[in-house]
């Protein structure tokens, strides 16, 4: 009888329609996978073997429970970007922050509660440049008989964008860091794990994604950039979109041609099937408006196709953006607002505990041994201290109080005040290194000025906040000044997100309230967090057992 008990309720998981399933299980075996694309093939890490990984499904306020078995020579873990994981920040997922990786041959149960959040986030792994393959949608349904304040979609289609090496990842970085220069651009970009149509030296190959359309019918796309390095406009010939959603928070909803999402991003947008049926071109290309910034210009291309097309129909093409297209992307970065409903408030603290002023960007460390660099290397910080990663991760010092592994001296101000996007003094080319949080009383408020700089070259950083949720209240370009542009914030209906990207020569702003211990800030620019431009955040507990940390699980890795 117990058997089938376990049987139906089996089946009620996997199938979620039929009953609502509270808590959700799902075993993620880490694996090799042998994979083709641009004519050549090499292994890759994946997720069950799928590349992309399998999509997350559960609702609103779900237990999520994730077997993760670690069946490859890599270290592994998982972070599921943008779960608020409150309370469990055991579960979060970067390595030797909240966890120490998983390694060859064991597992570890990630256990998580999707309290108040509904949308589409990702997941992936969080250790060297594993996510350049390792990657998946989160899909979070609301609660069952709560709609969407927008018009129900007929069908919803998950999009996933990528880069694609032909190289080993690993053995591309760790190139890089014995150069001391910066590493190979990626070969091509993927539209759920395709290239599409490509023409390159020694390859043609069409390997293209089809999204499959209805006439008539509207489509929930829900878009992920998963990519390492690259910011990317989005774009379908003949077919707007309206967007509803980013970040796991609902918008008011507005009509664009083109998406721009950065690395660690996502957004939801309705898609109406209204031209003559056909084949569409999808693509998928590079924003970067720095123009020393080397950057993959390859085009990923897909196909909407509608149904009872003929395979001999000629496709209607697009033309995407410029790749410096900096007002494409404004546009589009201004049109976000929070939906700011009576169901859906947008919280925004409107007096502020703590107010920070981070630089973010590059610098040059000496470095004798690498000889490619002239005896130098690029690196990365923040506020000038380029961070270094400790052998113990940060929350189990801190839970059990182990010293000697981190400070609390991270400097709220920048150590040399300059004119930031100008050319720089030498002072601030050299960084300092050091593995440092900043110290921030349980349920305090936060403003937070992420500012670029013109070290090496100004560039655009997506800046991704660990355990939190934030209200981007205002941007521009060149210096911030507190005097006047605070003036022009927007405290009513920032859009809430947990990637902001800053922008190139200029500063973005955004405020949360720190209700959850121990979290970490860093550039989704792969490149830049291993460079070191990143930083933690160390939340005292509050008053009682429901505003403190839980206890580490018994499986949790050990460094």
């Amino acid at each position: 009888m117990d058997s089938w008990v376990r049987m139906l309720f089996l089946i009620a998981c996997i199938v979620p329609a039929l009953v609502e399933c509270k808590v959700r299980h799902y075993k993620f075996n880490v694996v090799l996978k042998n994979t083709t694309r641009l004519c050549s093939s090499k292994p890759i890490v994946t997720v069950n073997g799928k590349f992309p990984g399998p999509t997350l499904y559960a609702r609103e306020d779900d237990t999520v429970l994730v077997k993760v078995n670690n069946l490859v020579n890599h270290n592994v873990t998982i972070h599921w970007h943008g779960v608020r994981q409150l309370r469990t920040g055991w579960a979060d997922g970067p390595a030797y922050i909240t966890q120490c990786p998983i390694l060859s041959g064991q597992s570890y149960l990630y256990n998580f509660t999707l309290t108040g959040q509904r949308g589409t986030l990702l997941w992936h792994a969080h250790v060297n440049w594993l996510r350049s393959t390792l990657h998946g949608a989160i899909v979070i349904l609301p609660k069952r008989g709560v709609p969407y304040p927008f018009p129900k979609p007929d069908k919803e289609l998950v999009v996933i964008l990528g880069e694609w090496w032909k190289s080993d990842t690993e053995d591309v970085i760790n190139e890089a860091l014995k150069s001391g220069l910066a590493p190979n651009v990626s070969d091509a970009h993927t539209i759920n794990g395709l290239p599409g149509i490509v023409s390159v030296a020694n390859c043609s190959t069409q390997d293209v994604y089809k999204l499959p359309v209805e006439s008539g019918k509207t489509y929930l796309l829900r878009i992920i950039n998963a990519a390492l390095n690259e910011e990317l406009f989005f774009k379908i010939a003949g077919h707007p979109f309206t967007v509803v959603e980013v970040d796991a928070s609902y918008v008011k909803p507005f009509k664009t041609d083109t998406l721009s999402i950065a690395p660690g991003q996502t957004t939801n947008a309705l898609l109406t099937a209204d031209q003559n049926s056909g084949k569409y071109t999808i693509v998928a290309s590079t924003f970067m408006d720095s123009p020393v910034v080397a950057v993959d210009n390859l085009t990923a291309t897909a196909t909407l196709h509608y149904t009872g097309t003929l395979a001999t129909t000629p496709t209607l093409l697009t033309t995407p953006p410029p790749r410096n297209a900096t007002q494409v992307a404004n546009n589009f970065t201004n049109s976000l607002k929070s939906l700011n409903s009576k169901k859906y408030p947008a919280k925004v603290p409107q007096k502020v505990d703590h107010s920070l002023l981070l630089t973010v960007g590059l610098g040059i460390n000496p470095c004798p041994s690498c000889t490619a660099g002239n005896g130098s290397r690029v690196v990365a910080a923040v506020n000038n201290v380029t961070f270094v990663m400790p052998t113990t991760a940060l929350l189990q010092a801190h839970y059990f109080n182990i010293k000697g592994v981190f400070t609390t001296d991270f400097p709220g101000n920048p150590s040399h005040v300059y004119n930031y996007t100008a050319t720089p003094p030498a002072a601030a080319w050299q960084t300092t290194n050091g593995t440092k949080a900043y110290r921030l009383a349980f349920n305090s408020t936060v403003q937070v000025v992420l500012q670029d700089t013109g070290v090496i070259a100004p560039e655009s950083h997506p800046v991704h906040l660990h355990g939190f949720n934030f209200f981007v209240v205002g941007s521009g370009v060149g210096n911030y000044d507190p005097k006047t542009d605070q003036n022009n914030f927007n405290l009513a209906d920032p859009v809430e997100r947990n990637t902001i990207g800053v922008p190139t020569g200029g500063w973005v702003a955004f405020r949360f309230r720190a209700d959850n211990p121990v979290w970490f800030l860093h550039c989704h620019f792969e490149v830049h967090t291993t460079w070191g431009l990143k930083m933690a955040f160390l939340v005292d507990n509050g008053k009682g057992p429901n505003e403190s940390l839980l206890p580490p699980p018994k499986d949790l890795p050990k460094c």
